[in-house]
């Protein structure tokens, strides 16, 4: 029993670290003044801090995806295959509908939906649907196909297919004017994320009650190192699994600016490498904390889908607030296309240190409603609904 237990807290405790790290990037994507002028990533335009505080959030969406396999098999062990497939669909159409509903109007505040977004929470979306099937092939099978796609996807780089939305939602980033005079932009394409959590499926099998504590955090490991080595080695050679090389750069500091910026979009084998191998060993040495922190972290990962809602509505409103406020006029926080790329917020923002001020407020402020709903969930297990947020 608590072995149980410690594997929920270290699960829990990663996913709200994750959706506390996740705020920072929402945070500066609305107030940085330098967010609205070039990418954080550029190493011929950005410093230590901004690269840093863009950097950390890369880990976000495969953390996502893969403790959303790892709470699938967790779920499964009380359900039938059947059951399981028919939860993952319902919560898979839910995502989906969530995201160009809720999660759009959240990020643009336009009731016309000029802008359509296929990002993280349609791709989690989708994964689950794709999960449902998945699932009921032998575990073994489940590794093989994950392993295949995530080890295998960036040979669809070379095949030259012309940009479409069609070739966009299976694996390039897109951004596309309709005819209608809407924008389309996929930020998310299905591969390669649907098999990183198809590969959260399986690794979901180590924490069942015969594989022991000790031989879990050893493959976690094992896993981890091997996949952060395996990183630097593939990002030294520069070749295959590298959809964004990396180049010398005037310093040093510029070089290993452009060596650790590995392609999200599609995220390639070497950024998920970067990603995925820190999350294997942060899992390995987690399962023993405990303390005061620890615990205020695990509150935003009981939570995640309904901290993710609230922190979009809270860090876009307060920027439209700031916008009203300081005379730089509301109206242009109805923002047409992502955020940071709105010309109309050219000169609007302030410093990165106001940016860490504002994120943690945020971040505080969500904790006692992120508490009593987590309280509520857990005193009222028994209500179905509860499991959609």
């Amino acid at each position: 029993m608590n072995t149980k237990r410690q594997r929920i807290q270290s699960l829990d405790l990663l996913k709200g670290l994750i959706m506390v790290i996740m705020a920072l990037d929402h945070v500066r994507d609305y107030f940085h003044y330098d967010s609205f002028f070039f990418d954080p990533t550029d190493p011929t335009q950005t410093n230590g801090p901004i690269f840093f505080t863009r950097w950390i959030t890369h880990y976000c969406a495969p953390a996502f995806s893969f403790l959303a396999g790892i709470s699938a098999f967790l779920i499964g062990r009380r359900k039938s295959k059947a059951d399981l497939s028919s939860f993952l669909l319902k919560r898979g159409v839910w995502l989906i509908f969530i995201e160009f509903t809720i999660v759009n109007f959240a990020w643009f505040f336009d009731y016309q939906f000029d802008t359509i977004g296929f990002l993280v929470i349609y791709c989690l979306g989708v994964s689950m649907l794709f999960l449902a099937a998945i699932i009921h092939l032998k575990l073994n099978h489940i590794l093989i196909f994950s392993l295949v796609i995530i080890l295998g996807h960036n040979c669809l780089d070379y095949l030259g297919i012309e940009s479409s939305i069609a070739w966009s939602l299976i694996h390039e980033f897109g951004f596309f004017s309709l005819d209608n005079g809407k924008l389309l932009f996929v930020g998310y394409p299905i591969i390669p994320w649907i098999a990183v959590m198809s590969l959260g499926y399986y690794f979901g099998s180590f924490y069942d009650t015969s594989f022991s504590a000790e031989n879990r955090k050893r493959m976690f490991k094992i896993i981890g190192f091997t996949a952060v080595v395996a990183f630097v080695g593939i990002r030294l050679i520069n070749g295959y699994g590298n959809s964004k090389f990396w180049e010398a750069q005037d310093t040093f500091g510029q070089t290993i600016f452009s060596f650790m910026d590995p392609s999200k979009y599609p995220p390639s084998l070497t950024y998920l490498l970067m990603t995925l191998g820190p999350i294997f060993i942060f899992l390995a040495y987690s399962e023993q904390l405990r303390g005061k922190l620890v615990e205020f972290f695990k509150v935003y990962g009981r939570v995640p889908f309904f901290y993710y809602i609230l922190h979009l509505y809270l860090i876009h409103g307060l920027a439209l607030f700031v916008a009203w406020f300081t005379g730089f006029g509301w109206e242009k926080m109805l923002v047409k296309g992502w955020v940071s790329a709105s010309p109309e917020l050219d000169g609007f923002g302030y410093d990165l240190w106001l940016v860490y001020v504002v994120w943690i407020g945020v971040v505080l402020a969500l904790y006692p409603l992120c508490k009593r709903f987590s309280d509520y969930k857990k005193e009222n297990k028994e209500k179905a609904w509860l499991s959609y947020f």
